[in-house]
């Protein structure tokens, strides 16, 4: 068993996104490192979580390039 894990949370400037964040808050799981992923429109502003500023990474097809352990999706798909 891993003694830190990674995970990724896709969608998390939303509504769905930010609830997960704090539930997470709530936890407070100290043996994690997130990576948070949104939209090309929320890409590159600031979350506050865990007592510290994440800057949101746009999702791409190339975001699982690197090794995550977990990945939580708060995302939708958009229609048009």
């Amino acid at each position: 068993m891993p003694s830190h894990y990674k995970v990724a949370i896709v969608g998390a400037s939303g509504v769905v996104g930010r609830t997960v964040l704090k539930v997470l808050e709530e936890k407070s799981f100290s043996n994690i490192s997130y990576t948070l992923f949104s939209s090309a429109k929320s890409a590159g502003s600031k979350i506050h979580f865990l007592e510290q500023d994440y800057i949101l990474c746009e999702l791409t097809e190339h975001s699982f390039d690197s090794h995550f352990d977990y990945a939580i999706f708060c995302a939708r798909r958009k229609c048009f």
